[in-house]
């Protein structure tokens, strides 16, 4: 290869291999029946500088790709003649697209989705939307549910109904470290996560989930009224210490430390660690609101990256301590 392999991706139907370069060049080849043969075919300019993901969509005949010049290109494969750029602001990390629809979906630095509706040689930008506190690691798309995954390096996953057209963003906590890889199982319901902890995590995506609240804003305690340290006047009149602010994770309110004492796990709104509640939310979760929906299992390696095969049920795990292992999910994705 003329420069450094970044990237690739195999259509297994067609046998072609598209591999993304350091230079910014696409190499397509195509593989023989045995494997044993790389045939090149064509070479795509698609960026200035690394690419850092390349998809091919079969159905369209399209290469997608985004690179580290914050650009979002598509090419004909057949022709090999480029049909459009976007330049993403928060630079590209994550890419999905939707055959249906020809919606693509562009997760960036900023932890902002970009959603795009592509035509053959231009595109338009349908929305963006922004839910994480650190950068986009991992996009999945459901084109039967029509929901997007999202994981972060701020440890979290959140589950946005696009087919819904509410709204709905739903917030998964299950991980001690940013989120490598996330894959959909459409005949379970199932989410399997994995992370930088080593952490693989298979959530139950068949219950009623709730979404987090919005966390209020108030100058005093919303439960004994005891003024927080910035709000000198009251605790002036009241001849009080200023106290520290907290937030119920359950009814979302301004509380002090003492109000919320208690911690407790709420699966269903993703918290499947103990979290901090207030104490009147606390006496309200009964025992099946912390029934956990997620199964837990350590790999025992930092994992960097992830492939699921739906069809035998085999999960892979690459790390960073050059082992690669191959993981039956057969007991856990059923």
């Amino acid at each position: 290869m003329p420069s450094p392999c970044s990237c690739m991706c195999i259509n297994p139907e067609t046998r072609r291999l598209s591999v993304g370069l350091d230079n910014g060049t696409i190499s397509e080849f195509i593989l023989s029946e045995d494997y044993n043969k790389m045939t090149p075919v064509k070479s795509y300019q698609a960026h200035q500088s690394r690419v850092l993901m390349v998809l091919f969509v079969l159905e369209m005949e399209w290469l997608l790709s985004i690179g580290q010049d914050k650009l979002f290109t598509w090419h004909c494969s057949e022709s090999g003649q480029r049909l459009g750029t976007y330049r993403v602001s928060g630079g590209p990390c994550g890419l999905q697209f939707d055959v249906d629809t020809r919606h693509v979906f562009i997760g960036d630095h900023s932890g902002q989705v970009t959603i795009l509706k592509l035509e053959e040689e231009n595109c338009s930008l349908i929305t963006t939307f922004r839910g994480h506190t650190g950068g986009i690691t991992a996009l999945c798309w459901d084109p039967v549910q029509r929901v997007l995954f999202s994981g972060s390096s701020d440890h979290s996953i959140i589950m946005w109904d696009i087919g819904g057209r509410k709204g709905t963003a739903i917030e998964l906590q299950g991980h001690n470290d940013k989120i490598q890889s996330l894959s959909y199982v459409h005949h379970t319901r199932q989410l399997i996560s994995c992370g930088a902890d080593g952490g693989i995590v298979v959530w139950n995506m068949d219950v009623e989930r709730q979404e987090t609240p919005e966390w209020l804003d108030s100058d005093s305690c919303q439960k004994c009224d005891q003024p927080f340290f910035w709000n000198f006047k009251q605790m002036w009149d009241s001849k009080k210490i200023g106290l520290r602010q907290h937030h119920c994770r359950k009814c979302g309110k301004a509380v002090c430390g003492k109000c919320s004492s208690k911690r407790s796990s709420i699966p269903l709104m993703g918290f499947e660690f103990e979290v901090r509640v207030c104490d009147s939310c606390y006496e309200s979760i009964t025992d099946e609101e912390r029934a956990p929906t997620a199964i837990f299992h350590d790999s025992k390696h930092n994992v960097t990256h992830v492939h699921f095969d739906a069809t035998r049920v085999w999960l892979l795990t690459s790390g960073a301590d050059r082992i690669v292992k191959l993981w039956d999910m057969t007991p856990v994705v059923s």
